[in-house]
């Protein structure tokens, strides 16, 4: 494999997946100041979409569609197609799925459409997490992860991260 492409579809990923991080970040502050008294609303809002505009068109998206650029010249210089590649390509699939919703919220709120709550998106947000997991130990533990344990290990994580949200949330409201 070609070190050079494969380093630029990391870095592509890395960058796509900040940018989902974040902008769910910022759809939920945009949401929260969507609750405030004018003019703070406003204000917070007109900064907010900037911000978001700027993440999602001129980060996020070039990096998603870098990535989808690169990753089937990867899969060329491979040769032969490992099994574990089917299996991440099936997590990156349900990836671009969950990338897509994100464009729908974007295209909500640049319209001033607030659909969700902050406790929703926040819970939104962690299903990238979980892509991540999924996609990096399907990557590096190849082989020898057997599926029960993979799948366990992955339903753990998720039970993990939802409970730590609850958790959160519960702090928040104390």
């Amino acid at each position: 494999m070609n070190p050079y492409i494969q380093a630029l579809h990391i870095i592509f990923i890395v960058t796509w997946f900040s940018g989902m991080f974040y902008i769910v970040r910022l759809f939920i502050y945009n949401t929260e100041a969507n609750e405030k008294p004018e003019p703070e609303k406003s204000i917070l809002q007109q900064q907010f979409g900037i911000m978001i505009k700027r993440l999602w068109l001129g980060i996020t998206w070039p990096s998603a569609l870098l990535t989808l650029a690169l990753g089937p010249i990867l899969w060329y210089q491979m040769g032969a197609t490992p099994q574990w590649l089917h299996i991440k390509l099936a997590f990156v699939v349900g990836l671009y799925i969950y990338f897509y919703t994100l464009h729908v919220l974007y295209r909500q709120q640049m319209n001033g459409l607030f659909k969700y709550s902050s406790q929703r998106l926040r819970l939104w947000n962690e299903i990238a997490t979980i892509f991540l997991v999924a996609i990096v130990m399907v990557v590096v533990v190849k082989q020898s992860m057997s599926w029960f344990w993979g799948l366990a290990g992955l339903l753990a994580f998720i039970i993990l991260l939802m409970s730590a949200i609850k958790v959160y949330k519960n702090l928040r409201k104390k």
